[in-house]
């Protein structure tokens, strides 16, 4: 049987439509298409994909279940390597992972492997009515800081050991980034509460509303008798350019304003955490993050939203299928311009204006590329002489952020480098103080979602040789 050449099509909503609703833009394959792209896959004894895996999923295996009807036999597959398997078929940037090294991506496009996975948690999700089988108390207990997809990975690998594990969460609801960085039209909600509900089962105790650094220290969760400590707290602390016109009213971080309308669902008419709905809007940066934010802003109402990002289409660091969808939705992309100056209304003689103090445009330079940066990147330089003025009523910062600096200001002995960053062992994620590992943006700063996962995982590897070692 000929092999088809191209994935088979993602349905999604129409562009039109889903600009104006925050509902999952992906639809997900169907029984009928999730077996036909199965069949694409040429099960390569090298197996290349798993390499491409940060979690080493089996690939071959699970999609060879899928070729024979057995969906919950690959869902068992994948669930021996991964605890969020909903969560990476969805935001996972399969296309630089497993489906870059896909043999069959050498002269066709690769197989649909994130696409495939969703399938198969979304069909163990809706039909799979039993019970895990637990493992049997080994004794010992693990503090887990922070439920993003670093925490939950190494909690849900530790429990499936048999470990006592409990995760502390600061927010309201467990998740992380999961539930306060990615919007629900990409990742809806009640998909990470089902995979949180999921790792509870397995005897996973989480703990919302609990500042570690605050309500209790690294220190005292050892006092309390847990043999190790994993920090996954992530990356909260968002980062500005240090431009003028930066405190003016209207100005987010895109930390900020996705909080507000992921965690707090800013966007309802009677929430109580607000956002501005604006007409105008520019989001600076070309990550994810950025193009989280610029859809949004779309979808709570805004007539014209424009991504101003300092480098070329080339090189914009957004997953591809990001840029298209936002594309698609009507953002427009102020490519190769960097902001200089955010200028407000401000009439100082009249404080009852109700613009005093309002952003009333972002002013940026044209840029062109030059030489290539410490990453092999082009760096930017900007052309004298060349800005110009874009009117909006709102700025999104969507830069970058780093750790929040709160667990290493009250652990004594915990090293971080010059961004905040956690200082680890890359091979065990275990930090310069006995028994605390870390993992996930705490240490590497933003990065993607699996690649947390990854290091939640080599961390639960770590801890259990850690605590084995410490019993002898």
């Amino acid at each position: 049987m000929a092999i088809k050449p191209e994935k088979h099509e993602m349905p999604v909503q129409n562009p039109l439509e889903r600009a104006r609703n925050f509902k999952e833009v992906a639809l997900g394959y169907d029984e009928s298409v999730a077996v036909a792209e199965a069949q694409r896959c040429l099960n390569c004894k090298n197996r290349p994909c798993v390499e491409g895996c940060p979690v080493n999923i089996a690939i071959p295996d699970f999609i060879t279940k899928i070729k024979t009807g057995d969906f919950e036999g690959a869902y068992s597959v994948i669930s021996q390597s991964s605890s969020l398997p909903a969560v990476c078929g969805r935001v996972c940037p399969q296309e630089t992972q497993c489906e870059s090294k896909c043999t069959l991506g050498i002269k066709f496009q690769p197989v649909g492997i994130g696409r495939l996975e969703r399938f198969v948690a979304d069909y163990h999700n809706a039909n799979f009515k039993g019970e895990p089988s637990l493992p049997k108390p080994n004794g010992h207990k693990v503090a887990v800081v922070g439920s993003g997809p670093s925490g939950l990975t190494c909690a849900g690998d530790l429990a499936k050991k048999g470990y006592k594990v409990t995760v502390f969460e600061a927010l309201h609801l467990a998740g992380g980034v999961l539930v306060y960085g990615i919007p629900e039209f990409r990742l809806p909600k009640d998909i990470v509460k089902k995979e949180v509900e999921t790792l509870k089962k397995y005897g996973v105790d989480v703990q919302t509303n609990v500042v570690i650094g605050k309500t209790l220290t690294v220190d005292e969760l050892f006092e309390q008798g847990y043999d190790a400590v994993f920090i996954g707290s992530g990356a909260g602390l968002p980062r500005f350019m240090g431009i003028p016109g930066e405190s003016l009213k209207g100005v987010y971080s895109a930390n900020e304003f996705l909080t507000r309308a992921n965690l707090m669902k800013a966007y309802k008419e009677n929430s109580q955490t607000p956002v501005m709905r604006a007409k105008k809007v520019a989001v600076v940066g070309g990550g994810n993050v950025a193009m989280d934010a610029a859809r949004t802003a779309l979808r709570l109402g805004a007539e014209t939203v424009y991504v101003v990002y300092r480098r070329s289409m080339e090189e914009i660091p957004a997953r591809r299928e990001e840029v298209e969808h936002a594309q698609e939705e009507g953002i427009k992309f102020e490519i190769l311009r960097n902001p200089v100056e955010i200028i407000g209304y401000d009439n100082p003689n009249d404080r009852r204006d109700p613009k005093n103090g309002f952003v009333k445009a972002i002013k940026v330079l044209k840029c062109e590329l030059g030489e290539p940066d410490e990453r092999g990147r082009r760096k930017p330089v900007e052309i004298a002489g060349s800005e110009y003025e874009i009117d909006v009523d709102c700025v999104i910062m969507a830069i970058g952020t780093s750790p929040n600096p709160l667990i290493k200001d009250t652990t004594a002995g915990l090293e971080v480098n010059r961004r905040g960053g956690i200082i680890v062992q890359e091979e065990t994620g275990l930090t310069s103080k006995a028994g605390v590992f870390a993992g996930g943006d705490a240490v590497t700063g933003a990065a993607t979602v699996i690649l947390a996962m990854g290091a939640g995982k080599t961390a639960a590897t770590a801890i259990d040789e850690y605590i084995s070692k410490k019993q002898k």
